[in-house]
């Protein structure tokens, strides 16, 4: 008996302490006086959790479209928007709005609203038919959509649906893709298949096959939104690629102007205000190019750079034999874009090359009219000497004349005083002892209206 009562007691130490009911810890949200908040704080706070991608139930069809708009067509989306909600039921969008989801009856509507385009997804859950059978824009009102404003710069379907060895053949899955050579690979880590041709189908849509292996409803519409997204701004980004075709050739003939100046200024002989008004005619038509397509230009870098970073997102697995996503615009869309950057670049550099050419050429025509200012000044120089000379010999012409006229008229004093019977002076005497006080006294008083001539300027 006691042997057992040892059993027991040893077994009794041994046993997991008894767990008492999990309370949860309550908090209680204590408020504190704090500054007056900024105007922004919330609005910036929530900016994060602005344009979450829709939570899907898959299987899933989706359309989206972009559509390039103007400012005056931007004005109207808001209006278009809540005209469908109207015909639901639903509450519109806030006036202020730049993006709004919903769900529509049998269908889910999401809007975007971007600096250069709007896009709107549409969003059906899926049945049993085959990829592409059937589309999400069926259960979309057609009079509504023809009147979207905007013209379409995207158009893609999408279709989700469960993986299987049937789907999962490349041979089946390029039959989607009306035979084209596919492209994609697994993505999300491994939770999904994405495939695509990134082409136009008849119908003016491209499409974007997604097999589910394990996706959560979460990541099946971030997946879905990144999709849509690498080929929405694909396409914004070679927006820029036309026009800079177009500029190459002014490229060209802008650089072979500015040689051709730079060599005329190289002459002796040139004629720098006639290559200085050729000069300022260059630059003016290169601003005018740059301040035109800048932002395009620099718009095309700005949309590939989310493209990688959408693509990257995606994280890529290579199935053997099909070229990725990630591969695909490396090869197709990063020359372009490298085109485009480059022709950017090359503006930049020519505006400054004709900057310095200016710059230089200024410098030559202000050495030349300096020169010419200083040949001027010496020539005036000279003609005030010259002046300063004449007026010292006219002014000692003038001291002679009034001596001899004063002289003369002292002559004919004496002559006069003569013909008294008090005085008798000779008169030749009289006017050459004369000669000389007269000559003093008018070359002093000319010296004297002089120097107060000198002294009042």
């Amino acid at each position: 008996m006691g042997y057992l009562l040892r059993v027991a007691y040893k077994h009794l130490q041994h046993q997991p302490p008894t767990l008492k009911p999990f309370k949860p810890t309550v908090f209680v949200t204590k408020t504190f006086s704090i500054p007056e908040n900024h105007s922004q704080r919330f609005k910036l706070h929530n900016e994060v959790h602005a344009r979450a991608p829709v939570s899907l139930t898959l299987p899933v069809r989706s359309t989206v479209l972009a559509l390039a708009l103007s400012n005056e067509e931007k004005k109207l989306e808001l209006s278009h928007l809540t005209n469908l909600c109207e015909r639901y039921g639903v509450s519109p969008p806030k006036e202020d709005a730049t993006h709004f989801s919903t769900t529509l009856d049998s269908f889910k509507v999401r809007w975007e609203q971007h600096g250069e385009f709007s896009s709107y997804s549409f969003f059906v859950q899926n049945s049993s038919e085959e990829p592409f059978s059937r589309f999400s824009l069926e259960q979309v009102p057609n009079d509504w959509l023809n009147q979207l404003p905007g013209k379409v710069i995207v158009a893609a379907h999408a279709s989700m649906i469960d993986a299987n060895p049937e789907t999962s053949n490349p041979e089946s899955i390029s039959n989607y893709f009306s035979g084209n050579a596919i492209i994609g690979a697994e993505v999300t880590g491994g939770a999904a298949q994405a495939y695509t041709d990134f082409k136009i189908h008849a119908d003016g849509f491209s499409r974007f096959l997604i097999l589910n292996n394990n996706l959560k409803s979460a990541q099946a519409g971030r997946l879905l939104q990144r999709l849509f997204e690498i080929e929405t701004y694909r396409v914004m980004a070679l927006l820029t690629f036309p026009i800079v075709k177009q500029l190459a050739p002014n490229l060209n003939d802008a650089d072979q102007q500015l040689i051709a100046i730079t060599n005329a200024m190289a002459r002796p002989d040139s004629d720098d205000a006639k290559l200085l008004d050729e000069l300022t005619t260059l630059a003016a038509e290169v601003e005018n190019n740059i301040s035109t397509h800048q932002y395009r230009l620099g718009a095309a870098n700005a949309y590939y750079n989310i493209v990688e970073q959408r693509t990257e997102d995606l994280r890529e697995v290579r199935i053997q034999g099909i070229q990725t996503i990630g591969e695909f615009m490396k090869r197709r869309l990063e020359p372009a874009i490298d085109t485009c950057v480059s022709t950017s670049n090359r503006f930049n550099r020519l505006s400054k090359r004709i900057s310095n050419a200016g710059q230089l050429l200024r410098t030559r025509v202000d050495i030349t009219i300096e020169r010419q200012n200083q040949a001027l000044l010496t020539s005036m120089d000279l003609r005030a000497k010259m002046q300063l000379r004449l007026q010292e010999t006219v002014e000692g012409l003038s001291i002679v004349a009034i001596t001899s006229y004063v002289v003369s008229l002292m002559g004919s004093i004496t002559k006069a005083a003569n013909t008294s019977e008090w005085v008798n002076l000779n008169p030749t005497l009289t006017t050459g002892l004369s000669i000389p006080v007269v000559l003093l006294i008018v070359a002093l008083g000319v010296r004297r209206i002089h120097r107060k001539i000198h002294t009042d300027d």
